[in-house]
């Protein structure tokens, strides 16, 4: 009898042992998914900040761009997508396909901002504007946040990444679908450059 007790009590420990040790890395998942989601959210307050400054530069530029308004409306229309897609993807920083659409959204907003500085070069009275100097400073201070969020995003999800692809976290991860993380990056190398906002 007291063989017998000795053997459930050594099951009884492994399985308590095993449970503590599937609970830790469990837990450790979590928290590292909580942190990039956390780390998106920050993103996300800039990338808001810089859809509010948006208009404003918009407006500011539309009494000296009269003859250029495919421009202007093409930097509401891509600012409009990409507000669209950031609040997709903040619903669940966790959803790859929701990263990647704003991540596309994010390019074509880059680009028709860039397009609109080059525009507003050509007016030598819009580049003297105290309101335009004011909103571009603060659009540049904007993107340089956006970028400081973006790479501590991206270090928190190759951290959660990593965790859940190692040995033995990997047989945790899949058998509760912590499914893998998207990396907040430009793909085509033409994107990669802020918009230049800064006149000179």
């Amino acid at each position: 009898m007291i063989p017998v007790l000795i053997i459930l009590a050594a099951l009884l420990g492994l399985v308590l042992v095993a449970a503590l040790f599937v609970a830790g890395i469990y837990n450790r998942l979590v928290t590292l998914r909580n942190r990039f989601k956390n780390a998106f959210a920050q993103i996300d307050v800039q990338l808001k900040r810089r859809y509010d400054l948006i208009p404003n530069l918009v407006e500011i530029a539309k009494g000296y761009l009269k003859h250029e308004r495919e421009t202007l409306e093409a930097v509401i229309k891509a600012r409009n997508i990409a507000f669209t897609a950031a609040q997709s993807a903040a619903a669940n920083p966790a959803d790859g396909a929701a990263i990647k659409n704003l991540l596309s959204a994010e390019s074509g907003l880059t680009g028709a901002l860039s397009r609109l500085m080059v525009v507003s070069e050509q007016y030598p009275d819009l580049k003297a504007n105290q309101n335009m100097a004011q909103l571009t400073e603060e659009l540049t201070s904007t993107e340089n946040k956006i970028s400081f969020a973006r790479q501590a995003y991206n270090d928190s999800v190759m951290i959660y990444n990593t965790s859940r692809e190692t040995f033995p976290n990997n047989f945790i991860s899949g058998m509760f679908n912590f499914a893998a993380a998207e990396l907040f990056q430009v793909e085509n190398a033409s994107e990669r450059q802020a918009p230049q906002v800064k006149f000179t």
